[in-house]
């Protein structure tokens, strides 16, 4: 998925004056200089070949290679996306059935990619159909634009066939096992929709296994007996299981909510919760808006918790933004987590979900970095408007806001601050 010899596209410079400024260089290292961290410190940061070489107090460190200025910028580790359907995309606005052409599905997928990145999230784990009329076409096609996107983010394409149980599953699970040697990294599926739930998971894992693949399902997570053996079924397995949006969890009598939340962590299983809402991969479910998985409750116990962002305006959100900082902004609003807990759902949380390594603002770790413009991670999932998005230690997204109001006398009086242009 990755290949860190691709070429790599060169950051253009940002307009004079102001914080976020790009100033170039023939070394091949950047630093990042005056950057506050969520712990408070303000440092330079050194990047080099995909990694961060070294951090040190603002001005320690020689301007080696080129520089961004990102004084008034809160410097994180990446966002990444558990959750996407970039197949069905952008489709909401369409008049009628969205065309399921290899090209139109392509380039949906690039460009909600695309999207995602902008954002923050340079990488992103995208759910695929497969099977019914499109065969195995729109995977094709996200494996495609899977190929385009290296150097810009990593995108990863979960196979999830329909039916795998019964005579009608036998064409299904054929299709899996085609969709795997394609280059599918992950399984999918929903055995909600199977006439067979447990026999659809157990399929899955057994052909995981085969694979040695993660698994990624989407269940309602209603059914708190379904769950149990579902947690029994997956423990163990390697790379991991994740299941999701389990929306249903939020409707259990907390005791019971409690206790399934402890089978999960013991079965080691990850929850991927969707704040905005339902997504297509969820049929019986798409037009039901209610609160995301008990993500409080489930943490407590020890499941390791995701938030990914899920549709992105098709049919089952037609206002989804694609943003990880949003997913974070609705959990802390919501109450079910604090604004640093919030985050880490989206980033450590979600990296750890898709098999990435671990990422901090320290020497010797990849150099997957989110700037935003603010102080501290509250203000910035209020107000995340200005990002410098950093993957493997090059600038490959920018996005500048700029805010401006009429003089008057209040602004005079109350000395209020202005931002500049860049």
């Amino acid at each position: 998925m990755s290949d860190s010899s691709s070429p790599q596209p060169q950051p253009q410079p940002n307009k004079p004056g102001g914080t976020g400024r790009y100033t170039r260089s023939d070394s091949g290292a950047l630093v990042l200089c005056g950057a506050r961290l969520a712990d408070g410190r303000t440092v330079d940061v050194r990047l080099g070949g995909g990694r961060i070489e070294a951090v040190g107090t603002a001005g320690s460190l020689a301007p080696q290679g080129a520089r961004v200025d990102l004084a008034g910028y809160l410097l994180l580790p990446a966002p990444a996306e558990p959750h996407a359907h970039c197949d069905t995309a952008l489709t909401a606005d369409s008049d009628g059935p969205a065309s399921g052409s290899p090209e139109d599905v392509q380039r949906r997928t690039t460009e909600a990619a695309l999207l995602q990145l902008g954002h923050g999230a340079t990488a992103s784990r995208s759910h695929v159909r497969i099977g019914d009329v499109q065969g195995l076409r729109s995977l094709e096609a996200v494996l495609q634009a899977r190929r385009s996107l290296r150097g810009l983010a990593d995108l990863a394409a979960v196979a999830v066939p329909r039916v795998l149980t019964g005579v009608a599953g036998a064409d299904g699970l054929a299709m899996l096992r085609d969709a795997m040697k394609m280059g599918a990294s992950v399984i999918g599926g929903c055995p909600d929709l199977d006439p067979d739930p447990a026999g659809y998971v157990e399929t899955v894992l057994e052909l995981a296994g085969e694979h040695g693949c993660p698994v990624d399902l989407h269940t309602d997570g209603d059914d708190p007996a379904r769950l149990a053996r579902f947690a029994a079924m997956s423990g163990g397995l390697r790379p991991g299981v994740a299941l999701g949006p389990c929306a249903g969890m939020a409707r259990m009598p907390r005791s019971v909510a409690a206790r399934v939340a402890e089978q999960l962590a013991a079965a080691d299983v990850a929850v991927v919760c969707l704040p905005q809402g339902d997504c297509t991969g969820l049929e019986r479910y798409g037009s039901r808006v209610s609160r995301p998985a008990p993500v409080r409750l489930l943490r407590a116990a020890g499941v390791r918790v995701a938030a990914g962002s899920g549709a992105l305006r098709d049919v089952a959100n037609p206002v989804g933004r694609g943003d990880p900082l949003e997913a974070a902004y609705l959990l802390a609003s919501l109450g079910e987590a604090t604004p640093e807990a919030a985050y880490e759902t989206v980033s450590s949380a979600a990296r750890a979900t898709l098999g990435l390594p671990e990422v901090r603002v320290e020497a010797g770790f990849p150099a997957e970095l989110l700037a935003v413009r603010g102080e501290r991670i509250a203000g910035v999932l209020s107000l995340a408007y200005s990002r410098i998005v950093i993957h493997r230690g090059r600038v490959v997204a920018r996005t500048s806001a700029v805010r401006e109001y009429c003089d008057s006398a209040a602004e005079v009086a109350l000395e209020l601050p202005r931002q500049s242009q860049r």
